[in-house]
């Protein structure tokens, strides 16, 4: 297939690779460790990304806005003609909601599956100057247009979406949510989020020399359209105060796990062909964070005594898929770096039923993972460390049984 630029250019697909086809904290009682009912295998970036945890384990006017029922139909407009007060009322019967002065206080954990993400994030943190972007410049000098192109707007989505993921955590998740645990792991996540976005706005710093075009990919929400509907879609979110804690949790667990997935996709594509390794290495730890992200907004939503219903949550899902296809398939093709959009609408839709599952649910699209060089790439932990301070690499000892670190005076010399 092929599609247009912004630029309205035609674009060709080239060099598919087709093998690549309940209760709230316990007052006058000994705290119990709480878990979410049931259990689920942490998300991973489907082809083996994800967090660092050590396991095995569109259309263009389905923009999915609360403020718009007629993109769901009546059931919707009903749902958001309800008083706000009734989400009010049922988030004081969310244990993760419920007001109370134990969140001043960390200790005793009760929540230690939260408390165990937490540490995760703590382990894998990194620092942009960690990155090493000196053997970039001569491969970005090598690049056809359409690829320096490419790479440069998917560049700007990226430095403008962690902003939003922030507004998100500032503005709702870190005040309506009451229990320490997950408060420290969102305040955690502020932090990488951080990392990350000085991360891509550096990249387009190095990359880019043209001041001009530099500020106009700094500015991408307003100057390129089409990041512009992602990221409204996103901040229509954040504003909504109708939708429920669920359904928020459901929407940025899709920006995060599905508006970022195809983007990733794209630059392995480039580490596959043995370019930009700066680039693509800060995509490795970018994924991974982001991987774990998506692992904690499931774990949020199995604790959730008030779920969103099946069809709701798909009604999400559905949207966000279409929106991402739409972007990568028609306003920033992936044929401009010489990938097939055919199977890009395909994997984008894999992730989608990745999620689903995640969240509990049965998948839409019955989809398989096209892209064999995302089955190959693991963060599992290979590499000497030190050798090379790599992706997988883990904060000295963060991870650690207390008793690992015990020092004693028994050894032999």
């Amino acid at each position: 297939m092929g599609g247009r630029d912004s630029r309205g250019g035609a674009v060709e697909r080239g060099g598919a690779d087709r093998r690549g086809r309940g209760l709230c904290r316990g007052e006058g009682r000994t705290p119990q460790p709480r878990g979410p009912p049931g259990s689920s295998p942490g998300w991973r970036w489907p082809g083996a990304l994800g967090s660092l945890s050590g396991r095995s384990s569109g259309g263009v006017c389905a923009m999915g806005d609360p403020e718009r029922p007629e993109v769901a139909g009546p059931e919707l407009e009903e749902r958001l003609s309800s008083d706000t007060n009734e989400n009010e009322a049922k988030s004081s019967e969310e244990p993760l909601l419920r007001k109370s002065s134990r969140r001043f206080v960390i200790f005793p954990i009760q929540y230690p599956d939260i408390w165990k993400m937490y540490k995760q994030a703590q382990a894998s943190f990194w620092t942009a100057e960690e990155v090493d972007l000196s053997k970039d410049l001569p491969h970005w000098h090598k690049l056809k247009s359409d690829e320096k192109y490419f790479i440069s707007h998917i560049l700007a989505f990226f430095a403008a979406s962690d902003g939003i993921v922030n507004e998100n955590l500032v503005e709702r998740f870190s005040q309506e949510v009451q229990v320490p645990e997950a408060r420290c792991f969102y305040g955690f996540q502020i932090l990488i989020e951080n990392v990350h976005s000085e991360m891509y706005s550096l990249l387009i710093d190095t990359y880019i020399r043209e001041p001009k075009k530099r500020e106009f990919l700094f500015n991408a929400i307003e100057t390129m359209p089409y990041v512009k509907k992602k990221a409204d879609w996103a901040l229509r979110w954040i504003a909504d105060r109708k939708s429920t804690f669920g359904e928020r949790v459901v929407a940025f667990a899709a920006v995060e796990g599905i508006f970022f997935s195809g983007s990733f996709a794209a630059i392995f594509w480039l580490k596959k062909r043995g370019l930009m390794p700066g680039l693509t290495f800060s995509n490795e730890l970018i994924s991974r964070d982001e991987g774990l992200h998506c692992d904690f907004a499931c774990l949020m939503f199995r604790y959730l005594v008030n779920k969103p219903s099946e069809k709701r949550v798909r009604e999400i899902i559905v949207n966000a898929v279409e929106i991402e296809q739409e972007f990568l398939t028609e306003a920033l093709p992936v044929g401009l770096i010489g990938m097939n959009c055919v199977l890009m609408k395909q994997y984008i839709e894999f992730v989608a039923d990745r999620l689903l599952v995640e969240l509990g649910f049965s998948k839409i699209f019955q989809a398989e993972n096209p892209f064999d060089f995302m089955e190959n790439i693991s963060l599992e932990g290979k590499t000497n460390f030190f050798e090379k301070r790599v992706s997988e690499y883990q904060r000295f000892a963060v991870m650690a049984e207390n008793t690992d670190n015990v020092f004693t005076l028994d050894a032999d010399f």
